[in-house]
């Protein structure tokens, strides 16, 4: 992905976080998530039209969010023999003594 696409993801969680959203998701992903909650209601269409050359933008930036499509690859690889559920900065196993 380009420098000025992560740039402008980041510009939009930025948004999102600020108005007190995940930190990690796009705005378009939050309003297809709460797309049957006001604002998000109204919300979500006016974002399509405003990406009007997508179809269905907010739609895609969930799958997209939820597919983890926005992380590196070295993040996305699913052939890790880490548990699932071990977190970023879980510490490695102690070496037996």
């Amino acid at each position: 992905m380009s420098r000025a696409f992560q740039i402008a993801v980041a510009v939009d969680q930025l948004v999102n976080a600020a108005c007190g959203g995940y930190a990690d998701e796009t705005m378009s992903a939050r309003c297809w998530r709460l797309r049957a909650v006001r604002p998000y209601a109204w919300l979500r269409p006016t974002i399509d039209r405003v990406f009007f050359w997508q179809v269905d933008h907010c739609r895609s930036a969930y799958e997209s969010e939820r597919a983890r499509s926005q992380l590196p690859a070295d993040y996305r690889d699913t052939n890790t023999t880490r548990p699932a559920d071990a977190g970023f900065f879980t510490p490695a196993p102690k070496e037996p003594e």
